[in-house]
């Protein structure tokens, strides 16, 4: 079996824009590290080889030609990658190959990710159609979220693919449209497991112990409750109870709201910038914190830095008004911190008992759980034990053995 997953999203620097590149990475590494022959299609660095091999995983960076001039990432110049992805990804890929490869006797499955991705599906089916060799390629294509969905001929895509997505909820929200699809959750990579750095977590910890150390890593999007945040952190000091919200955002329109917003409130914000990558850039950029409420952080968080955060925090705020599937909160747990999320996408948060799951947009809510957790030090312990717990079930293995694989023997019958 070769496995194709075709995604404008992907591991390089240049082609990480959110929660999809780290799917997107997970995914791809675990089937490979299952002994299948597995090839990533994505938009990849323009600086980079065009092809790499790293082990049973080949990397196929496309549309390199275009990205040399847009430098600002992936979705910069978004409308012209896609024609030409859509364009010349499935001709090579058929010709050069799957068709070799099934017509020497073997199988193959294509996941495609996102709208960007379904003039890529339908020209795909047609060549295979041409060729004869429709039936011996499984074609599935995956929502992530709603993004793009009225640019989708959806009657002409549920001809042209097996639709799936990452939870329950996605799948309810898309029964309108005249698809009913399979959904295969996301899931973890072996990264997110990793242990903290006791040092740095003892030198947050210690830096902050007496404050109440939240964290919110998210684009600066409406639906991300950003502002709810803010209303949070304000609730808080008025209790006296000394906040400082560790803030990470994006560079969207929204996040000037957010701090224009703290401020109106009578929150005392600062920007920091990471001197350094890693761990050391993050404490580097919170020694710099004197007083304020808020510290926004203006450079990019990495995989280690991000769970040294998650773990070292009271509670890691990943809640959003509408959900897809909540990968943050999930990879909270995983790095041992205490997850507030949603109520949406959020499947696998049990409330109290791996995870804070809010319901109401009213700031006391969160004030009013975790106060209640903080009652017991060993029920935050049983919490930050039950959320690692419960994202080992989720980590890419788990999934690919339990739900992927299983599902693929029951659409190939």
């Amino acid at each position: 079996m070769q496995f194709h997953i075709l995604s404008f999203e992907g591991p390089d620097p240049y082609s990480r824009a959110g929660g999809i590149a780290s799917r997107i990475s997970g995914l791809s590494q675990s089937l490979a590290d299952h002994g299948f022959e597995t090839h990533l299609w994505f938009v990849g660095d323009p600086d980079l080889p065009g092809h790499e091999q790293r082990g049973r995983l080949h990397l196929h960076r496309w549309c390199q030609w275009i990205s040399g001039y847009h430098p600002g990432g992936v979705y910069d110049g978004e409308e012209g990658k896609q024609t030409d992805y859509a364009a010349s990804l499935p001709p090579y890929l058929v010709n050069e190959v799957l068709l070799p490869h099934v017509r020497a006797g073997g199988r193959a499955l294509v996941m495609a990710e996102e709208w960007q991705t379904v003039n890529a599906v339908f020209h795909l089916d047609w060549l295979l159609r041409q060729a004869g060799e429709r039936s011996k390629a499984r074609i599935l294509w995956n929502a992530n979220n709603v993004f793009g969905f009225d640019r989708i001929d959806w009657p002409r895509l549920t001809e042209a693919a097996t639709v799936t997505t990452v939870s329950r909820y996605m799948k309810h929200l898309m029964w309108p449209l005249g698809t009913d699809p399979i959904v295969i959750p996301n899931g973890l990579s072996a990264d997110a497991f990793l242990p903290t750095d006791r040092q740095a977590t003892a030198a947050v910890r210690g830096r902050f112990s007496n404050r109440v150390v939240l964290t919110k890593v998210a684009r600066f999007d409406p639906d991300k409750r950003w502002l709810l945040a803010v209303e949070t952190v304000g609730e808080l000091k008025r209790r006296g109870l000394r906040p400082l919200l560790i803030a990470r955002g994006g560079v969207e329109p929204h996040g000037r709201e957010v701090l224009a917003a703290a401020a109106a409130g009578g929150l005392k914000v600062r920007e920091s910038h990471a001197g350094e990558p890693g761990v050391r850039g993050l404490l580097g950029a919170l020694d710099r914190v004197n007083g304020e409420d808020i510290v926004s952080l203006t450079s990019a968080l990495d995989p280690e830095a991000r769970r040294t955060l998650f773990h070292s925090v009271d509670a890691v705020l990943a809640n959003s008004g509408r959900e897809p599937f909540g990968l943050v909160g999930l990879e909270a747990m995983a790095a041992g911190g205490v997850a507030c999320t949603g109520c949406t996408g959020e499947e696998y948060a049990v409330p109290g008992r791996n995870a804070l799951v809010l319901q109401t947009s009213d700031p006391n809510e969160f004030v009013g759980l975790l106060a209640e957790l903080h009652r017991d030090h060993s029920s935050e312990q049983a919490m930050r034990l039950a959320g690692r717990a419960t994202a080992r079930e989720y980590a890419w293995p788990e999934v690919i053995r339990r739900n992927l694989l299983p599902r693929l023997k029951v659409l190939a019958v």
